[in-house]
C-alpha cells in the first residue's frame, strides 16, 4: 500500500473526524501527511516513520550492508583480503604492520583462540616440523575439526545469552536440564550449523521443527532468566521475565540496547516506544515448559485429534471431577503454599486449564511452580459420598482410557507459546494494544505472521522473528556476528561495542572491511568455521605483538599494526593448568555437569549464580545473571595469592612434576625444558635453563636427580608467570 493510500484509509477508518481532519485542511500532499503524522501522535499511535531523521537513516549500523570492493592495497604483506583493508588504513596513519609472530608464539595464539587450551608439545613440534607453505593452513584446519573448537566457542555464546544451572536469586535453585542447552551449543558449532538455522531454532525451534529434539533443545535459549521461587507478585514477575527476554533478543542478535526504550522513547537512538513492544510481542505468548512432546507435524497432529477426541468424550466427566479434587488439593498445598495469592490469581489457578485463557495459563502456571498439590493423598482427603462420587467419575473416566492416544517422546524445560492465540501486548499507561512489529526504521508495517499448524498450539511469532532477523537483507544480524568473532580473535571489534551498534557505541574503526566480512559471511552460508579461518589466516592476525611505532603513534591498536596481548580468561586459566599438568579430562563427553572436583573443562562444571567457581570468579567469569558481550578483565592480588596459595594450583604444580620425572626420569634439563614448553609453549633460553638447573641442584644433594618437591615448586613458579597467564 502506497504512503499516500495508507493516509486515505487511515482518514476512513477515523470516520468524521478523519475525515473533517483531512478534507477541509486544504494544502499540499505534504502537508496532508503532516497533519496524519500529528493526528496519529495525538491518538497515542506509533511514531510516525517520517519523525525518524535523515541522521537516524543514515546511522552506519541500518544502512544495508554495502557491497564492497576490496582494495589494491598491502602488496608483498597481504595475505587475504582482511590485510587490504587493514593496510590501506595502516598507509593513511603511517603505520607499518608489525613482523610475523615467530612459529612458537603462532601455534599457541592460534590454539587458545580457536580451542581454549594450550597446544600440546607433540603439536608444536609437528608444526615447526613442517616448513611447507600451507602448514599454518592445516593447523587452522586441524583445529577447527577438534571437538574443542565447539567447547571453547560456546563458552563465549553463553557469557551472551547468560546461561546457568541455577534460578538465581537467594535459594539459587538448581536446572536439572539447563546442561542439555549447552550441549546443544557446543554440538552446534562443532558441526558448523549455519548461524542463521542457528538463531531460527533458539527462537523458534518448536514451531520450524518440532521434530527435532535438538531444535526444541534450542529454545532454551528463552529460559535464561533468573526466577524467584517465592514472589507472590507473579504477574509482575512475568513481566520482568518477558522484558529480559526482549532485552537480551537484542543484545545478543541485533546487538542494540532495546531496553531504553522501555519505558520511553530511547534517547539516542531512533527506537520508539512502541518499537520495545512491537518486539516483545514476538514473546508475548511465551509458555516456560517443564515439558514438551517431541513428534513431526504429522505426528503432532495424529496425537492432538486423538487427544481431542478424548477431550470432548470426557469433557463433563472431568469437569465434575475437577470441582472435588481442586479444593481438597489447593487446600493443603504444599511449598509457599496457595493461600498467599491474591485473589484475582487464585481464580486463575482454580480454572481448569483447558477455561484458561493464555494469559491465565502463563500466569497459573507459573504460580504453580510455588507450591505443590498430593493427588496420591485423595483417597485419605476425601470422605462420605464426596469419595463415593469421586470413585464413580473415576471409573467412568477410566473406561475412556483406549481412546487416550500414546504419548509422544517428551523434552524437559523448554518453551512453547501458550495457545494459538497471543495475549495482548499493550504499552504501558497508554494502555494502547500493539501488534508484533520489527524496528520502525528497518521496517514499519506490521510483521507477516503465518499460523503454525493447528496441532502445534501456537502462534507462529517467534517464527516471523527469527526469519527477520535472519533475513540477508536485515543490516544488523551479520554485522553484529562477525564483528564478536574479530573481538575474539583482535582483542577488539572493528566496533567497539559488540552489543551497542547504536549511537552510544562506536562506529566501526574499518566501516568496509565490516561489511565485506557481513556479506561474505552471508555468501558463505553463515559458516562460523569459514569466518573464523578467515580471519585467523590473515597477515593481520599473524603479526607478533611489538611494534615499536604503532605503540607509541596508537597505544589502543585502533587501526590493529599489531597483535594485542591478552590475558587468559578464567576457563583458559583453570582448563590450561589442568592441561599442562596432564590432568584434563577430555575423554568423559558433554552428558550432564561436571561433578565437584571434577577435571573436565569448565565449560561443563556447574554454574550456580549464587555459588560460583573460586578460579572462575577470581579471573573475572560474568555473574551469568546478565548479557555479557566482552569479559572485565582485571588485575588483582587476589588473583596473585590463589596462583600462589591455593592448594588446588599447588596439586596441579606436583600433577606436573610426577609427568615430567616419569617421561624424563633423571634428566633435570629435559624435564626443564619439557615444562616450559608445556606452560609456555616455548623452549627455555639458556639463562632459564641455567637458573632453572641452578634452583633444583639447590633444592637437593649434588649430582642426584631433583627432589620431586623441588621441581613442583619449580613448576608452580612457572604456572604463576605472566608467560603462561598471557598470549602474545
Amino acid at each position: 500500500m502506497s504512503l499516500k493510500a495508507a493516509a486515505q484509509a487511515l482518514g476512513q477508518a477515523l470516520g468524521q473526524v478523519g475525515g473533517w481532519f483531512f478534507m477541509n485542511k486544504g494544502g499540499s500532499f505534504a502537508a496532508m501527511i503532516q497533519r496524519l503524522a500529528l493526528l496519529w501522535m495525538l491518538l497515542g499511535g506509533s511514531v510516525f516513520a517520517a519523525e525518524f531523521t535523515q541522521a537516524d537513516r543514515e546511522w552506519w549500523a541500518f544502512r544495508p550492508v554495502r557491497q564492497v570492493v576490496v582494495p589494491a592495497a598491502g602488496a608483498g604483506w597481504a595475505l587475504n583480503g582482511i590485510d587490504r583493508f587493514i593496510a590501506r588504513k595502516l598507509a593513511a596513519h603511517g603505520l607499518p604492520p608489525a613482523a610475523a609472530a615467530d612459529r612458537r608464539t603462532l601455534i599457541r595464539r592460534v590454539s587458545f583462540d580457536l580451542t581454549g587450551l594450550p597446544p600440546t608439545r607433540a603439536q608444536i613440534a609437528a608444526f615447526l616440523r613442517d616448513d611447507s607453505p600451507g602448514a599454518y593452513g592445516r593447523l587452522v584446519d586441524r583445529l577447527l575439526e577438534s571437538p574443542r573448537y565447539g567447547e571453547r566457542q560456546a563458552t563465549l555464546w553463553l557469557d551472551l545469552v547468560r546461561y546457568a544451572d541455577s534460578d538465581g536469586y537467594k535459594s539459587d535453585h538448581y536446572r536439572p536440564e539447563a546442561w542439555r542447552y549447552r550441549d546443544y551449543v557446543i554440538r552446534s558449532f562443532n558441526t558448523d550449523k549455519p548461524y542463521d538455522r542457528f538463531v531460527r531454532e533458539q527462537l523458534a525451534g518448536d514451531e520450524i521443527d518440532p521434530g527435532n529434539r535438538d531444535a526444541l533443545i534450542a529454545t532454551m535459549f528463552l529460559r535464561h532468566w533468573i526466577y524467584e521461587y517465592n514472589q507472590r507478585d507473579v504477574e509482575t514477575q512475568w513481566r520482568e521475565i518477558l522484558a529480559d527476554v526482549t532485552n537480551v533478543t537484542g543484545d545478543v542478535l541485533l546487538g542494540l540496547g532495546l531496553q531504553c526504550a522501555r519505558c520511553h522513547d530511547h534517547k539516542y537512538d531512533p527506537i520508539p516506544q512502541r518499537d520495545y513492544y512491537r518486539m516483545q510481542a514476538f514473546f508475548a505468548p511465551l509458555l516456560p515448559r517443564d515439558s514438551m512432546p517431541v513428534g513431526t507435524v504429522a505426528q503432532r497432529t495424529r496425537f492432538f485429534e486423538r487427544h481431542q477426541a478424548w477431550a470432548t468424550a470426557t469433557a463433563e466427566l472431568r469437569r465434575q471431577l475437577h470441582a472435588i479434587e481442586q479444593p481438597a488439593l489447593l487446600g493443603r498445598a504444599t511449598g509457599e503454599g496457595f493461600d498467599k495469592f491474591i485473589d484475582r490469581i487464585k481464580t486463575m489457578i482454580r480454572k481448569r486449564p483447558e477455561d484458561r485463557t493464555a494469559y491465565e495459563r502463563q500466569i497459573a502456571e507459573l504460580s504453580e511452580r510455588q507450591f505443590g498439590v498430593e493427588p496420591a493423598k485423595l483417597p485419605e482427603r476425601l470422605t462420605g459420598a464426596t469419595k463415593a462420587e469421586w470413585e464413580r467419575l473415576r471409573a467412568e473416566l477410566k473406561a475412556f482410557s483406549a481412546q487416550m492416544p500414546e504419548p509422544l517422546p517428551q523434552v524437559k524445560f523448554v518453551v512453547s507459546d501458550a495457545g494459538p492465540v497471543a495475549p495482548a501486548t499493550r504499552l504501558p499507561k497508554k494502555g494502547d494494544a500493539v501488534e508484533p512489529g520489527f524496528l520502525s526504521l528497518l521496517d514499519p508495517g506490521p510483521a507477516r505472521i503465518t499460523p503454525p499448524p493447528a496441532a502445534l498450539r501456537s502462534t507462529g511469532r517467534r517464527t516471523a522473528l527469527a526469519r527477520w532477523i535472519t533475513d540477508p537483507d536485515n543490516p544488523l544480524t551479520s554485522r553484529v556476528m562477525v564483528n564478536r568473532l574479530w573481538q575474539q580473535h583482535f582483542g577488539r571489534g572493528l566496533a567497539a561495542n559488540a552489543s551497542d551498534f547504536g549511537k552510544l557505541g562506536e562506529p566501526p574503526t574499518h566501516p568496509e572491511l565490516l561489511d565485506w566480512l557481513a556479506g561474505r559471511f552471508v555468501a558463505d552460508g553463515w559458516s562460523l568455521k569459514k569466518m573464523h579461518r578467515l580471519m585467523v589466516t590473515s597477515a593481520a592476525y599473524r603479526q607478533a605483538s611489538a611494534n615499536g611505532l604503532s605503540e607509541q603513534a596508537d597505544p589502543a591498536n585502533t587501526w590493529f599494526a599489531r597483535a594485542p596481548i591478552r590475558r587468559l580468561a578464567a576457563e583458559q586459566v583453570r582448563d590450561g593448568l589442568l592441561a599442562v599438568s596432564g590432568e584434563l579430562d577430555l575423554e568423559s563427553g558433554g552428558e550432564g555437569v561436571a561433578s565437584a572436583g571434577s577435571n573436565r573443562r569448565s565449560v561443563y562444571r556447574r554454574v550456580m549464580r549464587n555459588s560460583p567457581d573460586e578460579v572462575m570468579q577470581t579471573f573475572d567469569s560474568p555473574d551469568h545473571i546478565s548479557h555479557m558481550p566482552q569479559r572485565n578483565v582485571t588485575t588483582t592480588a587476589t588473583q596473585s595469592l590463589l596462583l600462589l596459595n591455593s592448594e588446588w594450583t599447588r596439586q596441579r604444580a606436583t600433577a606436573l612434576a610426577k609427568r615430567l620425572a616419569k617421561r624424563h626420569p633423571g634428566d633435570a634439563a629435559a624435564q626443564v625444558a619439557a615444562a616450559h614448553e608445556l606452560a609456555f609453549g616455548q623452549a627455555p633460553l639458556s639463562s632459564q635453563l641455567n637458573d632453572a638447573l641452578a634452583f633444583l641442584d639447590a633444592c637437593g644433594a649434588a649430582g642426584e636427580p631433583p627432589a620431586l618437591a623441588a621441581l613442583a615448586e619449580y613448576c608452580h613458579v612457572l604456572m604463576n608467570a605472566n608467560a603462561f597467564l598471557y598470549v602474545d
